[in-house]
């Protein structure tokens, strides 16, 4: 109950598993929870279970419990893959880390946000999950195909120059994302290697690059906010109107279903 008459809304931000000092951990790379802070959100870390502790029945059931005390969920990028089989392919040789543990917990977790109508928001791997989430499929080495741009980080001396803006991505009109930003055009870093392939039904495109590859898409329909982007728009959206804009849309989206939360559990 304290958590709810928090003045600041409550994200919950997927975790990766990864190895820290020979240990098995499960870590949040702090851009992501420093980008929701500074926009008068508090981020809470979701761990992410093994799928033999859970069955599917309780997988669904924490799901429910979880996600019904926060205001918003974020799924993260990552230096991980969906794995190819989650839908369908097999696995290219320039495909070599998974995340067996955020896969499951990530293609349960976007239906359950989406059916209680809390905001979420993709980023990356994010992106990626969403699309798979709802029957999409992934190009595995977006650089490898005729015609596509190489769309892996660039060569950087330092971060900034990772996440440098690296190319520009087309926006559709009239859709959710022209509703956060005006122009038809904006500039994007890269850094990932896949991609959509077959965008999913019930998802709309809402960006492309410049070769034509998916790089925002929407849920049709949902009650609140539900976009997710290739790009990272974490790196220092202070500085970009673009990443400014994506930020303060879900912001706002998450505040508004803070007050709702609020509102119900005051009339229970």
């Amino acid at each position: 109950m304290q958590a709810t008459h928090s003045p600041r809304p409550l994200v919950g931000v997927i975790a990766c598993c990864r190895e820290v000092e020979g240990h098995p951990a499960q870590i949040v790379t702090d851009k992501f929870l420093q980008a929701l802070y500074h926009y008068g959100i508090t981020p809470v870390i979701l761990p992410v279970l093994a799928a033999d502790m859970l069955t599917p029945e309780q997988r669904a059931e924490q799901a429910v419990a979880l996600l019904g005390s926060l205001d918003g969920l974020m799924l993260t990028g990552s230096y991980t893959n969906v794995a190819p089989d989650r839908y369908g392919a097999e696995r290219a040789p320039e495909n070599t880390r998974d995340d067996a543990r955020r896969d499951e917990a990530a293609l349960c977790w976007v239906h359950e946000a989406l059916r209680q109508a809390l905001p979420l928001f993709g980023i990356c791997r994010g992106f990626q999950e969403m699309n798979v989430a709802f029957g999409g499929t992934l190009h595995q080495a977006v650089q490898t195909l005729p015609g596509m741009l190489d769309h892996r980080e660039p060569p950087a001396d330092d971060m900034a120059g990772h996440y440098a803006p690296s190319h520009t991505v087309k926006i559709r009109p009239d859709g959710a994302l022209a509703a956060l930003y005006s122009s038809e055009h904006a500039e994007v870093n890269s850094l990932h290697q896949q991609g959509i392939d077959q965008l999913a039904p019930g998802l709309d495109a809402e960006a492309w690059a410049p070769d034509g590859l998916v790089e925002a898409i929407s849920v049709r329909d949902a009650a609140a906010f539900a976009l997710a982007v290739q790009w990272h728009p974490e790196w220092r959206p202070k500085e970009h109107p673009f990443y400014d804009a994506l930020f303060q849309g879900f912001a706002t989206a998450c505040r508004q279903h803070r007050t709702q939360r609020a509102a119900q559990l005051s009339a229970c």
